[in-house]
Parts: C-alpha cells; structure tokens; sequence
C-alpha cells in the first residue's frame, strides 16, 4: 500500500487510471487541466506547489474569495506545499517521486536541471518515471528561454495569422488554443502513449510538449497545402477561415449570429433553397462569384432573427447554427443531455457548477467524476509528511526552516 499515494490503492474498473501515481507541478492552464482529466478518469494526483505563492490561479478572485477556475482545474488533487530551493525539501521530493507513475512539470526548460531534479536525476531514483515537461518552445532549440503566453505560441505557430479579416489585425482567439489544446491534451496523449510503452520495456520515458510546436501541429491542412505548393493560406481567403461564403459567420435581423458550415454542395444546394436563392444553388461555392454570393447571403440573414432562422433551419440538412454566448450554451438541451455540467460541494465555496469530462466513457457517469473538492493550500501536508515519517516535532521543524510554509 501507498500512503503517499493513498487513493491509487483503490482500484476502481469505472475509472480507467485508478492505481496511477501522478506527482503535479504545474499551475494556471495547461498543467492542470491536463491533471484535471487524469484525476477525474481515477489517477492520484499529488500537486505540489511553493509554500509562498503556490498556484497563482488560486489567488485570483475578485473579492479575494476562492477562484472557481482553480476550483474548477483542481478537484480530485490533493496539495502538499514543498520548497524545492532547499535540500530538504528536495529530498522530500525525491521520495515521493520514487512511488510515482507520472511528474508533470511546466517550468522553463533548465529549471528543474538546476534544482538536481531533471529527468536525468529523477530517472535515475525512478526508471519507470515518466516524466512530461510542458513549455513555450520546447527542451531545445534557439528559444527556449524565451518567456510566453498562449498569444505569443499561436503567433510562432501561424494559427494568429489564420484568423481574421484579411484586411485587419488578427483576431485574438477566445479560448487558449496553445493552453488547452496542447498543453494539455497533447500531454496527455504523450504521457499515455509512454505509460503504454512503459507496458513493453519496463522503462518510462520523457515526453517534451512545445506549445509553439504542437500548435504547429494542429495545422496540418494549411501546411500540407504550402508544403505542397509554396503558397500559404492567408486569412479569409481560405476556404476554412471565411475565404468562402458557405462556411462563414452571419448576423441576423436581431444582431445575434449565425454559423453556417454547408461545406459539401448538397449542403448549399437545400439551403438555397430554403432562402429562395435558387440563383445560387448550382453555382458552386468556390467561384469567381464568391463575393457575390456573401453579400447576397448576408442580407437575407438580415431579414429575420436568429430564432426564426434556427426554426427555418436547425433541422435541415444545412450545417447552420447558433454562435451561442455561454449562458446559451449551458441552457442547450443538447449540452444538458451530454452530462456538460456537474455539481461539486466545496467546503469554503459550497455548491458548484463545475464542468465534467468533455468525453463519455460507457459505464462512468458525469457526476461521478467529481470525487474530491480543489484542495486548500497545503491541506494535505501533515498527511503526506507523517507518511513519509516525519513526527509533530519534525513538522514543526520544516515549518520553521520554510520547507513547507507556516
């Protein structure tokens, strides 16, 4: 048994990573969020973090009350505050990473090398380890010390310069498309296809996520076609960012909008028919015509409101909806069918509305995700350090010597 990692001795055939060991040193986004999907599919994460500041998602609350987005990003987590700067609380460190499965780690590249804590010295306590190290650039690389938020990696990456008008700035995207979509995500596929290999050899591995780079990444349609043929996509010329009317964004009489994907021709044939632009139907999108088409489009979608225009066309064979803000999105009936929301109790913030898993798994209901509130701040301290065998004078020692806070 586990007493550091007490839940992972806990098997559970609902949740698929019960009995994994998951050591977090992550804060803000990416990390977490992907810690947030392993506790919630079962895995025990232990977060650490510095007895001085901790996660600073935890602080950043208007009225100085609990931050539900750490709330939110942190359930199923227990908490330990740990000074990695001293050699005690090191030492500390390498006997918990010595019973894990998983280290995640989001420092700048370098960080945990000085520390005596790298994958190289943590490999050699613990072969199994798999260690993921989540930056901006990437472990090498001429900027890898460079200093960046999720603006700056989608800029790097070109997916900034899809997005737009083609005659103005980029707009700044509203979700953390380098944060979620690979900082966390591909972490997670990283980490778990080097859990499976693990399976094979026996030893673990390190998995090194660029954001910059796995943005990269997610561009494979863009850059399939400028490495084909030395010609970029630029934005709103693209077929895919608003090059074309049929897969574009259209304000209605009430100044709500609408998306409309009607990519394939059937598509765009049955809705010109429904807007009696038979003019338009056998045209062919990607035309010479194409600007026509928009102004033709846009001013019939200004001739009702968005509620007529989903009672017209939400059923048909069109690919039109909704662009809901998220009060409309909460109230979908669809978003309410998939399990979207889940209730959490929290002992400081009470009932929550919390998010779930964005997947189902058959035989794991939504609400049974949420096994654990967000920790307080070094709530499990005492726990973990009597685990490890430390006695109430040995506490109150490494609380004096600031190896775990006050």
């Amino acid at each position: 048994m586990s007493a550091i990692f007490p839940f992972s001795d806990v098997l559970d055939a609902k949740f698929p990573l019960s009995g994994l060991k998951v050591v977090d040193l992550t804060r803000l986004l990416p990390g977490p969020h992907a810690t947030l999907m392993l506790g919630d599919l079962g895995a025990d994460v232990l977060k650490v973090e510095d007895p001085q500041l901790g996660d600073y998602l935890r602080w950043g609350a208007p009225g100085g009350g609990e931050n539900p987005a750490f709330l939110q990003l942190n359930r199923n987590k227990r908490s330990l505050t740990l000074n990695l700067k001293a050699e005690e609380g090191r030492e500390i460190f390498r006997k918990i990473v010595a019973e894990a499965d998983v280290l995640l780690e989001s420092f700048r590249p370098g960080v945990m090398a000085r520390l005596g804590l790298g994958y190289d010295d943590l490999k050699a306590i613990n072969s199994r380890l798999v260690y993921c190290a989540i930056s901006g650039y990437g472990q090498d690389g001429p900027y890898i010390n460079r200093p960046g938020h999720d603006l700056n990696y989608i800029g790097f990456a070109g997916a900034l310069g899809q997005t737009g008008p083609k005659d103005a700035a980029p707009v700044i995207p509203g979700v953390q498309i380098a944060d979620l979509a690979v900082g966390s995500l591909m972490s997670l596929i990283g980490l778990l296809a080097a859990l499976q290999g693990r399976q094979i050899s026996g030893e673990g591995r390190m998995v090194d996520i660029s954001m910059t780079g796995g943005v990269i990444g997610l561009l494979p349609y863009q850059a399939a076609i400028y490495l084909a043929t030395d010609e970029p996509t630029r934005r709103s010329e693209w077929r895919l960012n608003g090059g074309q009317p049929e897969y574009g964004v259209y304000e209605t009489a009430d100044g709500r909008y609408l998306t409309v994907g009607a990519l394939e021709p059937k598509f765009f044939t049955r809705l010109c028919e429904l807007l009696e632009m038979p003019e338009y139907a056998e045209v062919g999108t990607v035309s010479p015509r194409a600007d026509e088409i928009r102004a033709a489009l846009t001013a019939k979608f200004r001739q009702k409101s968005r509620a007529e225009w989903l009672a017209l066309l939400a059923d048909e064979d069109v690919c039109v909806g909704p662009a809901y803000d998220l009060q409309e999105v909460f109230e979908d009936p669809q978003a309410i069918a998939r399990g979207t929301v889940v209730q959490a109790e929290h002992p400081k913030a009470g009932k929550l509305r919390q998010l779930g898993l964005p997947f189902k798994l058959d035989g794991l209901e939504p609400q049974a995700v949420v096994r654990e509130p967000a920790p307080s701040f070094g709530e499990h301290n005492l726990e973990i350090l009597s685990a490890l065998g430390y006695d109430a004078a040995g506490i109150e020692r490494l609380q004096k010597n600031n190896i775990i806070g006050k």
